[in-house]
């Protein structure tokens, strides 16, 4: 019987349910749209909900990107500098976080396909906070980096790919 009741809910019943029970209120939506009762449905919460889940991805591809383009950045302009001054200057937590942005990258472009479509675009936006903070981790100036991102999606999402030195592409210990 509550079961059967839940089912009936009216579109104020809904909208007081994504006040206090976000989860029924989600299971509630798929009974809907599996049954194909679209008109019952709380239509404004839905859009907020798709438009954030839509904003959260892209800012996880924006902070990932970041990492990811500054970490390479150092490799190709601090890298060098830093292991001719200590040769037992190895690179390994930058590789290690470069390694860690890729595969987060991956699986994310995996579970969000659709992020593939505005990764060039969100590479050329990210880029200026990631030479700030390739600035502000290697102490180098901002002049020292290039004015606009120096590599491809392929580039910088390509496993091997380290710039600088081909003896310094990705010797995995």
């Amino acid at each position: 019987m509550v079961f059967s009741a839940w089912m009936r809910c009216s579109l104020t019943d809904l909208q007081d349910l994504y006040q206090t029970d976000y989860a029924a209120w989600a299971k509630r939506h798929v009974e809907l749209l599996r049954s194909g009762r679209f008109a019952e449905m709380d239509i404004a919460h839905l859009l907020d909900e798709l438009s954030d889940m839509s904003k959260s991805e892209r800012r996880e591809l924006e902070s990932r990107l970041l990492i990811l383009i500054a970490h390479v950045l150092k490799w190709e302009y601090q890298y060098p500098m830093l292991s001719e001054r200590w040769r037992e200057f190895d690179g390994r937590s930058w590789r290690a976080s470069i390694t860690e942005q890729r595969k987060q990258l991956a699986v994310l472009l995996r579970q969000s396909p659709g992020l593939k479509s505005v990764l060039a675009e969100t590479i050329l936006a990210t880029y200026p906070d990631a030479v700030d903070l390739a600035s502000k981790e290697s102490r180098l100036p901002v002049e020292t980096f290039p004015d606009a991102c120096p590599y491809t999606a392929e580039q910088l999402l390509w496993d091997d790919f380290y710039p600088g030195s081909t003896t310094m592409s990705c010797n995995h210990d």
